[in-house]
């Protein structure tokens, strides 16, 4: 299926202006943002060759009360600068239709990175979290698909707690997202 967010390209807000108007949460994110630091310089070389590309647009499905989001944008954001890459937030309670079309094993999750061409054709997206970290919340959902169970509060705060813990591991949240965004933004 070929999808088409032309009609989003403007709609959106700036990082600045989501990082000013975060109601929660804004400490962490502003940390994740200002504590950024490239893993490898091969990382950073890549990024900044992008400097000139015009053609591509990042849109980011994004809320201040997701966890995943406070982990991943602040990093996503650091790289797409240096990309000098447009990029805009769509707030996910006000873009229901664009989360639609990038569900997460049928529900919706974020942050969604969604790269675009000038005319709004999608042409790959990342997102709601590092591969690894995924790992472990499709292991839960296969094991747990039923969210009324009475332990099942109980069981996803572990999870969370070991989503946590992954994030850190090896090059940490800041090389997990580069080095997966990189992957993703080679094939363009």
């Amino acid at each position: 299926m070929s999808v088409n967010l032309r009609n989003k390209l403007g709609k959106g807000v700036s990082p600045k202006q989501f990082m000013g108007g975060m109601q929660r949460n804004k400490e962490a994110f502003q940390s994740g943002y200002d504590d950024f630091k490239w893993v490898n310089e091969e990382d950073r070389e890549f990024f900044e060759s992008l400097k000139y590309r015009d053609d591509l647009r990042v849109l980011i499905l994004a809320a201040d009360w997701c966890g995943d989001v406070i982990r991943s944008v602040p990093v996503v954001l650091r790289a797409l600068e240096t990309a000098g890459i447009e990029t805009e937030i769509l707030i996910v309670e006000e873009h229901q239709d664009v989360m639609d079309h990038f569900l997460t094993m049928g529900g919706r999750a974020v942050p969604i990175v969604i790269v675009a061409d000038t005319g709004g054709h999608v042409l790959g997206h990342w997102g709601p979290r590092p591969a690894d970290v995924q790992e472990i919340m499709i292991r839960f959902k296969q094991e747990n698909p039923d969210r009324e169970a009475a332990d099942y509060n109980e069981k996803i705060a572990v999870i969370r707690k070991q989503m946590a813990e992954k994030y850190d591991e090896g090059a940490g949240v800041n090389g997990k997202v580069v080095s997966e965004l990189r992957e993703l933004l080679s094939k363009f």
